[in-house]
């Protein structure tokens, strides 16, 4: 018993001492191509049911000049459904699914990452900037980390960065989220609700 347990830590330290090889896949984010229920109130834009990867639902819904963004079955309940930026903002047009392969080959994805458009409209003028969303997915599915796309030549690396170390074991509730690299004029952070 004693030997099973001391092979199995040795393996466990070795597969983390291997590594992990995670992969990214992109797919396209089209609201045009997506299910669309329509808002019932002033500044409620409505919803939109996408197609994700394999058979990972996208939820997109956006009301008051600002997009939210969730997946997975019963995404519309899941944190990240309630979560934005702070500034006016839109969804990007493609999503980073990253995630390891199993023994099949087949991608399984435990976090996204995501282009939001951003205009702070209290400047004068409006500032324009673009921020890389970091998502967990779960369940629960919430936002991870932030990275200012602009103020940073290596951003995508930074965004994958709190994806492969964190999206998996970060816990919705209680956690702050990471802000990684340099923000610029047009970053706009988590809107505080």
């Amino acid at each position: 018993m004693i030997r099973a347990a001391l092979l199995l830590a040795v393996l466990a330290v070795a597969g983390a001492a291997r590594g992990e090889d995670i992969v990214s896949v992109l797919t396209p984010l089209d609201l045009k191509k997506c299910r669309h229920l329509p808002g019932k109130m002033e500044e409620d834009y409505g919803s939109w049911r996408c197609r994700g990867y394999g058979r990972i639902p996208v939820f997109v819904s956006a009301g008051d000049q600002r997009s939210y963004i969730s997946f997975g079955r019963g995404a519309g309940q899941q944190p990240a459904a309630h979560q934005t930026l702070a500034a006016f903002n839109g969804e990007g047009d493609s999503i980073e699914w990253r995630g390891l392969r199993d023994k099949n080959g087949t991608l399984k994805p435990f976090a996204t990452i995501m282009r939001l458009s951003v205009t702070k409209s209290a400047e004068d003028p409006p500032v324009k900037g673009s921020v890389l969303v970091v998502t967990r997915l779960g369940p629960p599915v919430c936002r991870v980390g932030y990275v200012d796309a602009l103020a940073n030549p290596d951003a995508l690396a930074l965004a994958r960065r709190i994806a492969d170390e964190s999206a998996r074991t970060f816990a919705c509730q209680g956690s702050k989220p990471i802000f990684l690299g340099n923000q610029g004029p047009g970053f706009s952070g988590p809107y505080d609700e």
